[in-house]
């Protein structure tokens, strides 16, 4: 089995060195993840384009995204990262836990958003009618639909590299199901 590292700072483009700088400044450190990525010319800065684009998701619904699709893709990298930012946008640690055991009872918007989910996750982007049906119910509107599914492609590619790749988990691991 191979072992794959982070590169340094050192070790990575110019390019990628100013991207580092500047999560360094913002973050206080560079993610395991996002360093993984600047192995790559291009990927660090087109993944954090990704990530930081406008959504119509409040940041809340974006956590409820993220920890729902990086628990059914098995990523504990991603698991980890978004509960620290689950809470820090708000929810307990008992609402962790619950969405990413796929229900929301503390919030029935919030609850149609992670069922909704789920089921693009697990079905491929073909979410029964039923779930679809309760989404739209629950006030979201097609734009949000748009960008569930932007966001769930965003948390595979990050949940892919990490399962591909392995490399430490630089947050406090998120407890398991």
């Amino acid at each position: 089995m191979s072992t794959f590292n982070v590169p340094t700072r050192e070790e990575v483009s110019a390019n990628n060195q100013a991207i580092f700088d500047n999560l360094q400044k913002g973050l206080g450190f560079v993610p395991n993840l996002y360093a993984y990525y600047a192995k790559s010319e291009t990927a660090l800065g087109d993944y954090l384009t990704l990530q930081n684009r406008k959504s119509s998701l409040k940041a809340k619904e974006r956590e409820v995204v993220n920890l729902i699709t990086s628990q059914i893709n098995g990523c504990e990298y991603c698991q980890s990262a978004h509960t620290v930012l689950g809470k820090m946008n708000g929810f307990t640690d008992e609402q962790v836990l619950e969405l990413r055991k796929g229900s929301a009872t503390f919030d029935t918007k919030l609850d149609a958003l992670v069922k909704f989910t789920a089921s693009v996750v697990e079905n491929r982007g073909k979410a029964t009618a039923e779930v679809k049906t309760a989404f739209f119910d629950a006030g979201y509107t097609e734009e949000n639909m748009i960008d569930v599914v932007i966001v769930v492609g965003d948390k595979v590619i990050s949940n892919y590299i990490h399962n591909l790749a392995g490399f430490a988990i630089d947050f406090p691991i998120a407890p398991k199901l």
